[in-house]
C-alpha cells in the first residue's frame, strides 16, 4: 500500500493553514411560485443564476472594501435570497435579501441586469460596516450604491453626478459623491468602511482627505456646477 511522505503531509497542513476558507453558503428561495413575478423569476432569472450572482457579488464587494482577510469581514456563513410579495422592491435583513415579486413582474427591460444590480446593492449591506448602527443611513445606502456603480450596474434612471442637496442624501446622490472622494484618494471608500467597523465620525473624512465632509461636498458641487 503506497504511503505519503511525512513532509508532504506537513506541507499540505501548512497550505491548509495559510489559505483562507471562504465558506459562505448561498441559498435562493422562490416563495412566489405561481404569481406573475414568481413565474417570471423562474423563466428569466432562475435559482442557479441568482446563487451564482450572490457569490460573485460578495467577491466583488470584498475587493472594493479591501477585505481579502477573513478577519476584516463580517462573520457571515449564509446568505439567502427570497423572492416573495413585499411592500419594498428589495431589502436586506439578517443576511436575508428579500426581492418583491411585483417588481419582477412589472419591470420593463432586462430583468436579469436589474436584479443583478439590486443584489450587488443588497449584498453590500451584509458585508459593509455601519459604525455599530451610528453611521448616517444615507451614507450606508450610498456605499451600497457605490458598489453597484463600480460594478457597472448603475441603472439609467439614476440622477446625474453633481445632483443632490446634501452629501448624505443617500443612494445614487451619495454614491457619486463617494466616487468623487475616492478619486481624491484611491481606496478611500475601503478605508472609510474599515474605520466604521466599530464607530462612526465625520472626522474620518478629515483624517483621510484633509477636509471636512461639508467642504468636500461644496468642492464636489462646484466641480459639476450644480445647485440642486
Amino acid at each position: 500500500m503506497p504511503t505519503t511522505p511525512i513532509f508532504s503531509i506537513i506541507s499540505l497542513l501548512l497550505i491548509a493553514t495559510l489559505v483562507p476558507i471562504e465558506a459562505v453558503y448561498y441559498q435562493v428561495k422562490n416563495n412566489g411560485t405561481g404569481t406573475p413575478g414568481g413565474t417570471r423569476f423562474d423563466n428569466e432569472i432562475g435559482i442557479p443564476w441568482s446563487a451564482h450572482t450572490l457569490k460573485h457579488a460578495s467577491k466583488f464587494i470584498w475587493r472594493i472594501f479591501h477585505q481579502q482577510n477573513l478577519d476584516d469581514r463580517a462573520k457571515v456563513d449564509n446568505i439567502t435570497m427570497i423572492v416573495e410579495d413585499s411592500e419594498y422592491i428589495a431589502y436586506e435583513e439578517n443576511n436575508h435579501i428579500h426581492v418583491d415579486t411585483k417588481y419582477i413582474a412589472n419591470f420593463v427591460g432586462d430583468i436579469k441586469v436589474e436584479i443583478k444590480g439590486v443584489l450587488y446593492h443588497e449584498t453590500t449591506h451584509i458585508w459593509q460596516w455601519n459604525g455599530n448602527g451610528t453611521a448616517p443611513s444615507g451614507l450606508i445606502e450610498g456605499v451600497a450604491d457605490y458598489v453597484r456603480l463600480k460594478s457597472g450596474l448603475a441603472p439609467p434612471h439614476w440622477r446625474k453626478r453633481g445632483m443632490g442637496v446634501n452629501w448624505d442624501d443617500g443612494y445614487d446622490i451619495t454614491a457619486h459623491f463617494l466616487e468623487y472622494c475616492n478619486g481624491l484618494r484611491d481606496g478611500f471608500v475601503a478605508e472609510l468602511n474599515g474605520k466604521m467597523k466599530s464607530s462612526y465620525s465625520e472626522d474620518y473624512f478629515v483624517q483621510l482627505l484633509g477636509k471636512n465632509v461639508n467642504d468636500l461636498w461644496m468642492d464636489y458641487k462646484a466641480k459639476y456646477n450644480t445647485n440642486s
